[in-house]
Parts: C-alpha cells; sequence; structure tokens
C-alpha cells in the first residue's frame, strides 16, 4: 500500500494467524499431488518476502501527441506474507530507506489488489481509494516543467472485479506463477474468457487541465469524471517451463465494454454511453521447486472512461510489481 494506517493490532493478529496455520500445516501433511503438467500442493503453507511497487496513473490525452499522465508517489515496498490453501495474507511497508524524497509530494489512501485462483477461475478484486498525484517534468506535456507539479487534491477511487474462465486448468496453474502454492513443470496454456464490472471517479478541488495548456486539451475545466464499465472478453495464458524449475508466464486478456460516464465543468455536467475496450494482463518469471520458489511478478488491469469533448479515453491503469522469494511447507514428494 502507499501509506498504511496504524492498526497496531493488525502485525499481531497476522502472526498470530501465520503460526497458527504453520502449526496446522506440519500437524496435517499431505503428500504433493503430481499431475501431468504440474504438482499440487494440498494444505500446503507458503510463507514469503518481497519487494513490491504498485502503480494507478490517470492520463488525460490532448489533441496532439502530449498528454497529462497524473502519477501516484507509489513508495516500493518491503513485506511478508503467508498462502494457506486459496487464503493469502500479505503485509508490507515503504520503509524510508528504500524510498528517497524527490518531490513528488505524498500519496495517501488504500489500494487493495486481490487475485485468487479457485479451479478452472481467475477472479481479480480492486479496491483503490488514492488522492495525491503529480505530473512529471519528464514528460512531454506542453507544461516545461522544471520541478514536480503536485496536485494533493486529486483523489481517484475505483472499486470492481472480474471473473474469468481457465479452459485448460487441468494443465495450466496461475498459483504455480503468482502465489506460488503449486509447480509448474511442463509448458501448457489456456484460452480465457470472462468479464468485468467496475465503478470509478476522479475528482480535484479545480480543475485537471493547467490553464497553461487549455488550448491542448478539449477536457478543459473539467474537475471531476464519474464512470460505470461492465463488459465482456476473452485472452490467452502460457507458461513456457525450461528444464523443469524454470519458467515464464504470460497472460492477456482483452474486453470490450459498456461505459457510462459523466464529467463536471464547474455547475455543469456531461454524460456519455460509449464502447471502450480493456485489458488484463499478468506476467511472471522465475524458478520453482519442490520447496522454493523465486519470481518476478507484474499483475494489472487497463481501464478507460470516454469523454464528452473528445473521442480519446480517460486512461486509468492499476497494477503491481512484485520480486518475491517463499518457501513451501509442505510434505516432500
Amino acid at each position: 500500500m502507499f501509506r498504511h494506517y496504524k492498526l497496531p493490532f493488525l502485525p499481531l493478529l497476522l502472526f498470530f494467524i501465520s503460526c497458527t496455520i504453520i502449526q496446522k500445516s506440519e500437524a496435517q501433511k499431505e503428500s504433493p499431488i503430481e499431475k501431468e503438467y504440474f504438482i499440487v500442493y494440498p494444505k500446503s503453507t507458503v510463507v514469503r518476502l518481497f519487494l513490491s511497487q504498485k502503480f494507478a496513473p490517470y492520463t488525460i490525452s490532448g489533441i496532439s501527441t502530449q498528454d497529462l499522465n497524473y502519477k501516484t508517489n507509489s513508495k516500493l515496498n518491503l513485506g511478508a506474507g503467508v498462502t494457506y490453501n486459496n487464503l493469502t495474507a500479505n503485509l508490507s511497508y515503504g520503509f524510508k530507506f528504500l524510498n528517497k524524497d524527490k518531490g513528488q509530494g505524498k500519496t495517501k489512501g488504500l489500494d487493495l489488489q486481490f487475485h485468487i485462483f479457485p479451479k478452472k477461475w481467475a477472479i481479480d478484486v480492486l479496491g483503490s481509494f488514492l488522492s495525491g498525484y503529480y505530473l512529471d517534468p519528464g514528460d512531454d506535456n506542453g507544461l516545461s516543467l522544471i520541478n514536480y507539479y503536485q496536485r494533493p487534491d486529486i483523489k481517484r477511487n475505483i472499486l470492481g472485479f472480474s471473473l474469468f474462465r481457465v479452459l485448460n486448468s487441468e494443465k495450466f496453474s496461475y498459483k504455480a506463477a503468482v502465489s506460488q502454492s503449486e509447480w509448474q513443470t511442463r509448458s501448457a496454456g489456456s484460452l480465457l474468457y470472462g468479464g468485468g464490472i467496475y465503478y470509478g471517479s476522479v475528482k480535484g478541488d479545480s480543475a485537471f487541465v493547467p490553464v497553461k495548456v487549455n488550448g491542448n486539451f478539449p477536457q478543459s475545466q473539467i474537475a471531476k469524471i464519474n464512470f460505470f464499465t461492465i463488459g465482456i472478453g476473452g485472452g490467452y495464458a502460457y507458461t513456457i517451463v525450461i528444464s523443469k524449475n524454470f519458467f515464464i508466464t504470460g497472460s492477456a486478456v482483452a474486453t470490450m465494454d459498456v461505459n457510462f460516464s459523466s464529467e463536471e465543468k464547474q455547475t455543469q455536467k456531461y454524460s456519455k454511453t460509449s464502447i471502450v475496450p480493456g485489458a488484463e494482463f499478468k506476467g511472471a518469471v522465475g524458478y520453482n521447486s519442490d520447496q522454493w520458489s523465486v519470481s518476478l511478478n507484474v499483475l494489472g488491469n487497463a481501464l478507460y472512461s470516454g469523454s464528452a469533448f473528445t473521442s480519446k479515453k480517460y486512461f486509468l491503469p492499476t497494477g503491481n510489481t512484485r520480486l518475491t522469494i517463499a518457501k513451501r511447507l509442505a510434505g516432500k514428494k
């Protein structure tokens, strides 16, 4: 998370739950089930250490190639976690020694991203409630900035979920790449189909577009947008396994969404219904064995919202990159 609320009981509670699960796992070890393409560890417990960084920008496209790409000051977090069956709990914190203050300002709030993989399904849940954005002087936005342009007043809230069917779940495992609770031992892939539903809003105390570049952005003077999106789509996921232990996983889904959006300019409100694209992606590269896993993951989605003033869309992606080393506590084969 970008900034954690002070909940002193939470670390203690997670530690107690983790210890209880580990003790139960040690008492009830079950032999791994070796399928043709991957190995399942029933009632296994996975403990992990990780470095992670989330991203949740907000992009406004202009008439030319120049965009306003508002970014969050997302911290590099150091964390630990535990997975038991389909239940995962992670706790992380952005320590000062990992994050130097460069003048981007602070991003506050809560950013929850859940990735759940029951048999034959891939479920993603998003609850992102953030405030505090900035524009980078290195971006081509027409502002000729020398320093970071801070907008602590901008708030971006998105809530939603997606559900996709994994057709070849007997051969392809998301868990092996993402949650380290299985081990893909042979290359395999799967077609995916399903859909998602999202609601979101972005608002500021003043217009998103700075006055200096009003002429390049039809969305000038807009200070709030709301959107509701629902759609369906499909895609493909594949894992390449090298020498049984090393793997590369790529998963991409494209959706076609119905988007209901509104924009507010001073006291006026403008609405639009449009068809917009959407996407979800998952990628991983790493090493898996009977007890250890080391992986680099990128997971996220791309949301768009229409505008009543231009054919170009508002762009609101959300995602997470993570470097993980994990230990699987389960009975050996």
